[in-house]
């Protein structure tokens, strides 16, 4: 008998598999489960847009507020998943409510990490993930307010553009030696360092933070970095923790095969918290980006059904700041290419990057150049060697190497 789906995570996932289970032709019951009291919503705006006041709040939202009863989608929110039985078929809710399920998907995203120092888990220390984050901060981005961002990742560094850009004068702390060294590799860190610099960022590189409090931050070298604000944006952790007490096979988040179904035939995962096997690159990838978020299910959805569905889109994602925009198709990662180049103006900050590795294309990132995705994502998946010389020239097509 079909006891019904239950989606755990109310998120941009969990709300586009509820769609794609509808689109499907599904007509069972449809449980969306979330511990927060929002409905389902998207997190680019929430370090973008919203953040920057230039987006009203219905629009971070995934449906309108009616979609999910016109939709026969029961949508549980304030209600924390303590633990699922994939044996039994059940989900345990906080209270200790029980939810039977034929399928299960697990859609229950990514959480920050502190930072591992006195005052890491401190209530003054802000971060950047839930709506009411976004919120915060916008209040706190004034003219003359003291910001301090300990992490220069995308997350990070979108947050500095956003106080910089309400007035505020902003210091980023990063231990790396420059901004997103681990993703993009020096020759393309320096130009987000460039971009911040211009505006007005006091970016320091290589510090220790030994502690954070209240009113600033304790360096290494003993001095302190005075903050009204302090943000903290050291990465994300999956919410695996579910998962791994349901004896789900868990590696760098829930590791899932094509079809997106994990070690147990019944569950699913999507999103930020799962590493699925990618046809393209022939191995497990996690990536914490929208794309996956918003594609995936889809995916998901399928293979619930017991269609034959495989996840191998290329992975893609995007950073608006100040007046720089920035798109990232492919996946290359830390020390797996062993050539960068550049076709266009690095210096006046409108560019594509390539990361090559035996002259094939892993990935490219257009800056301020627009309408190349598409060739970008072919010459990604056509895994043929080009011409690096054709490849810097704009003169020559992408779609002609």
């Amino acid at each position: 008998m079909d006891t019904g789906i239950v989606i755990v995570g109310a998120s941009l996932a969990g709300a586009k598999a509820a769609e794609a289970l509808r689109a499907e032709g599904y007509r069972g019951p449809v449980t969306l489960v979330g511990d927060e009291a929002e409905r389902p919503y998207e997190r680019p705006p929430l370090s973008k847009g919203y953040l920057l006041g230039k987006e009203e709040k219905e629009k971070v939202y995934v449906h309108p507020a009616d979609w999910y009863e016109q939709h026969g989608v029961e949508l549980r929110l304030g209600a924390a998943a303590t633990a699922i039985d994939p044996a039994g078929h059940t989900v345990t809710l906080e209270g200790g409510e029980r939810l039977p399920f034929s399928k299960l998907l697990l859609a229950t995203g990514s959480a920050p990490r502190a930072l591992p120092v006195p005052g890491g888990d401190g209530d003054f220390v802000r971060t950047l993930r839930r709506l009411g984050d976004s919120e915060q901060l916008r209040a706190a981005f004034r003219p003359g307010a003291r910001v301090v961002v300990v992490g220069a990742g995308w997350i990070g560094l979108e947050a500095a553009a956003a106080a910089r850009t309400a007035g505020a004068e902003v210091t980023v702390l990063e231990a790396a030696e420059l901004p997103l060294l681990r993703v993009l590799g020096r020759e393309a860190a320096r130009v987000f360092a460039d971009l911040h610099r211009a505006h007005g960022v006091d970016l320091r590189f290589g510090v220790k933070v030994e502690e954070l409090r209240a009113d600033g931050v304790r360096l290494g070298d003993g001095s302190t970095v005075p903050a009204d604000v302090l943000l903290v944006g050291v990465g994300i952790a999956p919410n695996t923790a579910l998962a791994e007490n349901a004896g789900l096979t868990v590696d760098n988040g829930v590791r899932t095969d094509q079809h997106l179904a994990t070690s147990h035939p019944d569950v699913f995962a999507a999103g930020d918290v799962a590493n699925a096997f990618h046809p393209l690159f022939g191995k497990p990838i996690r990536v914490e980006h929208w794309a996956n978020a918003l594609n995936q299910p889809a995916v998901a959805a399928a293979s619930m059904l017991g269609k034959a569905a495989v996840y191998d889109r290329v992975p893609y994602f995007f950073t608006d700041q100040y007046d720089l925009g920035m798109e990232y198709t492919g996946y290359a990662e830390p020390g797996g290419y062993d050539r960068v180049v550049f076709r266009g103006d690095v210096a006046g900050r409108e560019f594509i990057a390539f990361w090559l590795s035996g002259g094939k294309v892993l990935a490219g990132m257009n800056v301020n150049v627009w309408d190349v995705t598409d060739p970008i994502r072919e010459l990604v998946r056509s895994g043929r060697a080009v011409d690096a010389e054709r490849l810097a020239d704009p003169a020559v097509p992408l779609d002609e190497l």
